[in-house]
């Protein structure tokens, strides 16, 4: 899209999401770990999920840049509506636009670009957390199956979703990275089950672990096709992992927008001493302060966009800004929740959910110590 066209996407987010998404509907839904579904499909309705998909198979034509802007946006009023955007256009249409075997690109990305699909990741395992080479949930053919036996954790959305796309050991583990593959697996497939686990942040559902005993799946189900069997290191340190880290980076760049603009408006409605406290040097510094490093997030942000979207080598940059705003953001929480004092404590405001969500976006998506892992290595630094 032109800068237009992003202006005019904008607008209309910030109108849709200010007529649907009223502050006392988000609270429900943060307390409930939920989020709402026909709210969702009229989002689907307007085309955004095909921000991901080529035109080919239903989609608006991949605009990472645009697709961004939506998750931006819609994050500005929590991840309630831009969660399971994620889980759609990018857990599913980005994944499968760039991984899928052209029979599961047929299948999968006209539902896809419609929202009428939901994926969530079985990436990590109760003892394996940043080496995702270590995996050790066991995957075998036979004959025309595969058999999976294991565990995932902090599997996001497995509770609503269509398919886990989950990375499984599928030879012997010597072999480390020669030996992964990516499937695809219903959760309500026999021998699946989930135990909820409850976190703090991101409460548009719960986190849960998720058990594989003796499930069988058709060998269609192999991301990739069954010629890609082997093969899911290099799509799991492919474009789409790039991409990755930029969708939880705008996600965490928009709750980040609303604590700063929470804040500043609070500071100019609340007197202390005879006038708005904005007026007392302290928290107009911290307040400028916040708004710079938002700023800083926002050129981090679209400058990795734009390389991804022009198909450029962005592992770097991505890897850069998904470390710097993901410390960047809780830095800007606690300006924040400090102005607000100890209303930022209670559920009076908003306040209280923005800072739960910013503090955990340093660890979401690939830890900060993993992002200068990788960007140590991509830069070719001896050690």
């Amino acid at each position: 899209m032109d800068t237009a066209s992003l202006s005019e996407l904008r607008h209309n987010l910030r109108r849709f999401v200010a007529e649907k998404a009223p502050r006392e509907k988000r609270r429900a839904w943060d307390r409930t770990h939920t989020w709402p579904r026909e709210l969702f499909c009229e989002l689907a309705d307007m085309g955004l999920c095909g921000l991901t998909v080529s035109e080919e198979y239903g989609g608006l034509g991949q605009d990472i840049v645009a697709a961004v802007v939506v998750i931006e946006e819609l994050s500005r009023v929590g991840a309630f509506l831009s969660g399971p955007y994620i889980h759609c256009a990018f857990y599913g249409g980005m994944n499968i636009s760039e991984n899928g075997s052209d029979a599961q690109k047929a299948a999968l990305l006209p539902k896809l670009a419609k929202g009428e699909l939901l994926f969530a990741y079985g990436l990590s395992e109760p003892d394996v957390g940043g080496d995702l080479s270590a995996v050790t949930t066991r995957a075998r053919l036979d004959g025309d199956s595969v058999v999976i036996d294991g565990a995932k954790r902090w599997c996001t959305g497995a509770d609503f979703a269509d398919y886990i796309y989950c990375l499984v050991r599928s030879g012997p583990a010597e072999a480390k990275r020669k030996n992964l593959s990516f499937v695809l697996i219903p959760p309500t497939a026999p021998g699946v089950s989930l135990t909820p686990i409850e976190h703090i942040n991101l409460r548009y559902t719960l986190s849960s672990d998720v058990h594989f005993e003796n499930v069988r799946i058709p060998a269609a189900n192999i991301v990739g096709g069954p010629e890609k069997w082997n093969r899911g290191w290099s799509m799991l340190a492919g474009r789409a992992l790039d991409v990755e880290k930029i969708e939880i980076s705008a996600a965490a760049f928009g709750v980040a927008q609303a604590a700063v603009e929470d804040a500043w408006a609070y500071a100019q409605e609340r007197t202390q001493f005879g006038k708005p406290i904005s007026g007392h040097q302290a928290v107009r510094h911290a307040l400028v302060d916040a708004r710079t490093k938002l700023e800083a997030c926002r050129q981090m942000l679209y400058h990795a966009a734009r390389l991804a979207q022009d198909g450029a080598p962005c592992a770097v940059e991505t890897s850069m800004a998904k470390l710097f705003i993901g410390e960047t953001v809780a830095e800007i929480a606690i300006i924040c929740q400090r102005i607000v004092g100890a209303y930022a404590l209670s559920d009076a405001y908003d306040m209280e959910r923005h800072v739960r969500d910013l503090l955990g976006m340093a660890i979401v998506g690939g830890s900060s110590n993993m992002q200068r892992n990788n960007i140590a290595a991509l830069l070719g630094l001896a050690q």
